[in-house]
């Protein structure tokens, strides 16, 4: 099977659960070959002329009960009449019985279905020797608690245990105090420790331009092979979609996919049919896939368990790989966790520019051409006339065309691309401070409106309401909302439509006042003062207005009606009396 010398956490188990009555906790970066640990000792031991069930290896997901099975079936290949059992949701339960009437030494199955055929009296486990709990650290995150201590109320209490996880999270010592005698726990590296052959890199991004940082960054890596993880199975189909339909070599994986559904993905993805593989982490626990070159976090878990189990995907049996996080400003705490944990620091990825996007992708065009293999003798018949075709073109031309047919979508898209902005967390401090001072962003105006809080204004309704006034698009940025009156931003090129606009409508009798707010150190920011004396001195229009949304309100509640919640931009006439 191409093993040449025991990999560490093999080297450390396998000797050990040769012996007897020997419970093992064994901590190991996913990928380090925890299955061969486990299995080849199990196997070892088997006794193959009782066609009972005498080793139970749990695990959290079909994909993984799967891959162990078939791990164990190539091990045991010249064990004759050893019988391994998949046993999982999803495929059809009878024929799952009728294997098991037949007899099996070892069965691999998911808690949910192994509980299922408990209920129902078709499989006894009073003969196992030998439970292992492989990710059992995902299987407790995703509730499989109570199942679990089920299944080994039914086990004998003479059976060993063996734990396989890549973490160690409280859940994980409860188990071991509860259900282990004196484990020897094994730790292959550090506790929780990142796998030191990955690199973690994150990008920092607005939360609108994720989808489109996420295409720069399958475009600047031209040979991707991985996995694409999303938080959940809405957001997981939406991403593959759009993918798909922008010509990517994608599709989705998660659990609103029938077991079919699931197998034909996975099948196509381990054949790399499939160059990026968009997945939930519970659909993609487990996934046994060679060479992954890149995983992808679609935003950040909230667990760092999961973190460490995403890009454990990737680097797998000694090699490299690259974990990807696009993050919005709001994660960054996020990424100091998960540094703590895996003692290590995340670099920070400057997003591809289109011209780098476009020479990388262009030289490993270059990079196939050079190294395409020659068919010489299925196209000798057909070379003679191509030659007459083409002979009007010299080298040169020739190359260009073959580029330019390759890559003219590409370079037609990234030409008229704007570039990613990327977030700088320093320069936001900056921002802060701006804002403290009450100056507007680079690149924005900063307005007073005569509107606040106890008008029951909100940031959604004032976005509404400069929608409502200013025909087209306009970009919004900060907002301020103040009990009297409220301060927000636009784009400078648009300053001046916006204030002219507002300043031609009204609110309920209430005429909109917008004008620009002065920074502190100016006289004071602006407006703050006299936004006070304009709501207490215009005749007093704000509290008058706000006096009789109350009377109609008491006026309703008389009449046993209930009160109508109005919003305060229900009605925006145009103020025509008003003289520009």
């Amino acid at each position: 099977m191409g093993y040449e010398s025991p990999m560490p956490v093999q080297e450390e188990v396998i000797p050990f659960l040769l012996g007897e009555d020997n419970d093992v906790i064994a901590l190991a970066q996913t990928g380090t070959g925890k299955t061969a640990a486990y299995g080849l000792p199990i196997l070892q031991k088997i006794n193959v002329s009782q066609y009972q069930p005498q080793a139970l290896v749990l695990c959290p997901t079909r994909e993984l009960c799967l891959q162990i099975a078939d791990d164990l079936n190539d091990y045991s290949k010249y064990i004759d009449h050893l019988r391994v059992l998949p046993v999982y949701g999803g495929s059809s339960i009878e024929s799952q019985i009728k294997t098991l009437k037949r007899g099996v030494h070892v069965v691999v199955a998911t808690p949910g279905r192994l509980i299922d055929l408990m209920h129902r009296k078709t499989v006894d486990l009073s003969t196992v020797k030998n439970v292992i709990l492989d990710e059992a650290d995902e299987m407790l995150n995703m509730g499989f608690s109570e199942s679990i201590d089920e299944i080994l109320a039914s086990v004998p209490p003479t059976r060993n245990m063996l734990l396989f996880s890549a973490t160690m999270p409280k859940e994980i010592a409860n188990i071991t105090k509860k259900y282990m005698k004196d484990p020897k726990e094994i730790v292959i590296g550090v506790k929780n420790e990142g796998n030191k052959n990955i690199r973690d890199i994150y990008y920092m991004v607005r939360a609108q331009d994720k989808y489109l940082a996420l295409k720069r960054i399958a475009d600047y890596y031209p040979n991707i092979y991985g996995i694409i993880f999303c938080r959940t199975r809405k957001e997981t189909q939406e991403i593959a979609d759009k993918l798909i339909q922008d010509g990517y070599n994608a599709d989705s994986l998660h659990g609103d996919l029938s077991q079919a559904q699931r197998d034909y993905v996975m099948q196509k993805f381990r054949i790399k049919n499939l160059q990026l593989l968009v997945a939930t982490d519970v659909a993609a626990r487990g996934l046994d896939v060679d060479d992954l070159t890149h995983v992808i976090n679609y935003g950040l878990p909230d667990d760092i368990e999961s973190y460490t189990h995403r890009r454990g995907r990737t680097g797998r049996a000694g090699k490299t790989g690259i974990s990807v996080s696009i993050c919005h400003v709001k994660e960054k705490g996020k990424i100091k966790n998960i540094e703590r944990t895996i003692n290590k620091k995340f670099e920070r990825g400057e997003m591809p520019t289109g011209e780098q996007i476009c020479e990388k992708q262009l030289f490993n065009l270059v990079d196939q051409i050079e190294k395409v293999k020659v068919n010489e003798e299925e196209i000798a018949n057909l070379m003679p006339s191509i030659y007459r075709k083409l002979e009007w073109l010299d080298k040169e031309d020739i190359i260009k065309r073959v580029v330019s047919l390759e890559f003219n979508r590409m370079i037609d898209y990234y030409k008229e691309a704007e570039d990613i902005e990327v977030v700088d967390e320093k320069s936001r401090k900056e921002q802060r401070g701006k804002r403290a001072k009450g100056e507007a962003e680079e690149g924005y105006t900063r307005f007073f409106i005569n509107f606040g809080k106890t008008d029951e204004l909100t940031p959604a309704q004032l976005i509404e309401l400069i929608n409502k006034c200013v025909p087209g698009k306009v970009r919004i940025g900060r907002i301020d909302l103040h009990d009297n009156f409220s301060f927000f931003e636009v784009e400078e090129g648009e300053a001046r439509r916006v204030m002219d606009r507002m300043n031609s409508f009204e609110v309920d009798g209430r005429r909109i006042s917008v004008e620009v707010a002065q920074a502190k150190g100016e006289g004071g920011e602006r407006k703050k003062g006299k936004a006070d004396r304009a709501d207490r001195g215009r005749g007093g229009d704000g509290f008058k207005e706000r006096r009789g949304k109350e009377g109609r309100r008491k006026k309703e509640e008389k009449r046993g009606e209930k009160p109508r919640k109005r919003k305060f931009y229900e009605d925006v006439p145009r103020n025509k009396k008003r003289r520009r």
